[in-house]
């Protein structure tokens, strides 16, 4: 059971850190695509997660993150998520 558990906190916590990743990501592409990616995966960093894509189509950056369960990622792999960040269109 602890193992499962190790495994769901794994993937929220790779949710939550593609969401800030992505944001921040978002907040640097007008320095351009390296500068947003570079920001996103100081960003995963901190959140003890690492970026495995990162790309920045128009204004938008898009932002996939893999975290590594508590019990060794060498027995369950890695939980992955994603997250879209930029401006939005008003109508």
């Amino acid at each position: 059971m602890v193992q499962v558990g190790a495994v769901v906190v794994a993937r929220h916590r790779a949710q939550a850190a593609a969401d800030l990743a992505a944001l921040a990501a978002a907040n640097r592409v007008a320095d351009g695509a390296e500068s947003a990616c570079a920001q996103a995966a100081s960003v995963a960093r901190a959140m003890r997660t690492a970026v495995a894509d990162c790309t920045v189509e128009g204004l938008e950056a898009v932002v996939t993150v893999e975290a590594a369960p508590g019990l060794g990622a060498w027995r369950f792999g890695y939980a992955r998520a994603g997250a879209r960040a930029g401006p939005v269109s008003v109508r």
